[in-house]
């Protein structure tokens, strides 16, 4: 073991926290590794993770104990009905990467309190990629305490992680920086469609938007067409880097917190509907950046002036 290493706990050892919790044992940490599923298991422990037989067994032993599950209530239910905040020590520091609603991050904060436990929500940016490659982004939401005692992991996992503020602050910072990425795709989606009908070509059209004010990662770096930007999943038959499922989930709880909040926020509640649609539909495997093919194939305002179903 290497000097500070820490026994941690992670549950949760799916396309996201398998890879972390990889880069972890990596760096000379013991990780006591959890899962539903016995393949996760066993390809974590192909990668130094130690599998445990529960995720209470896993919290018992650790000094801290990470999280990466797919919504909030599995996270509540993972701190209360499944004993994991029973079974830890007094004082063991919770650090949840899961992206869930800001309300959820809250309760699941003041349960770990309450137990008498340290908490710190920090959800991630940069997709598998980044996990496996040990590049994320962590937005922070907790004690100034908390996140100093965390920032030795999250580097390990991450280049870069920012305290937002208390708790929650980190999953209203993604939700807020995500609904900026599904807006922004779904507008360089549409520029490319209407460069297309225009007779522009995709190289073009990005030469000119990637160097003058339409630049933004979503045309930059994860472009949407095949051709200008090699390493994106457009050219990899939109094989997911970030799924849009994914995006769809992000986006629709910035939709319940516009919502709650009683913001006007009209691109952001369409941003939702439209990835809604399409992750359940044509991409339910594909990369969020694919939702261009469905703006392609949409009814022109033309052809619903001539009276065809817009639907």
């Amino acid at each position: 073991m290497v000097n500070g290493a820490r026994t941690i706990g992670f549950v949760g050892l799916g396309h996201m926290g398998g890879p972390m919790a990889a880069n972890l044992a990596k760096a000379g940490h013991r990780v006591l590794g959890y899962d539903l599923l016995p393949e996760l298991l066993d390809a974590a422990a192909g990668s130094g993770v130690e599998a445990a037989g529960s995720a209470a067994e896993a919290a018992a032993a650790a000094d801290v104990v990470i999280t990466m599950l797919p919504a909030g209530r599995h996270v509540l239910s993972l701190y209360g009905q499944e004993g994991v905040l029973a079974a830890a020590r007094p004082g063991t520091l919770f650090i949840d990467c899961s992206t869930i609603d800001v309300t959820d991050a809250r309760g699941a904060h003041q349960a770990a309190i309450a137990a008498g436990m340290r908490a710190l929500d920090a959800p991630v940016s940069g997709g598998v990629v980044g996990a496996e490659a040990g590049s994320l982004t962590f937005m922070a939401g907790g004690g100034h305490a908390e996140f100093a005692e965390a920032e030795p992991l999250l580097s390990v996992m991450g280049d870069k992680a920012v305290h937002c503020g208390g708790p929650g602050a980190g999953q209203a910072a993604k939700i807020c920086n995500n609904m900026i990425l599904g807006i922004s795709m779904i507008a360089v989606s549409e520029a490319f469609v209407l460069g297309e009908s225009l007779g522009l070509s995709h190289q073009a059209l990005y030469d000119v938007a990637s160097t003058a004010s339409g630049q933004c990662w979503a045309l930059s770096v994860n472009c949407p067409v095949p051709g200008p930007v090699p390493d994106s999943p457009a050219n990899r038959a939109y094989r997911p880097g970030f799924a849009a499922p994914l995006m769809a989930k992000d986006l629709g709880l910035a939709a319940n917190a516009l919502h709650a909040g009683g913001i006007d926020a009209p691109l952001g509640l369409k941003a939702a509907e439209l990835y809604a649609a399409y992750a359940q539909g044509a991409g339910a495997e594909r990369d969020f950046s694919g939702i261009v093919d469905t703006i392609r194939q949409r009814p022109t305002t033309r052809d619903q002036g001539n009276g065809a179903d817009p639907t």
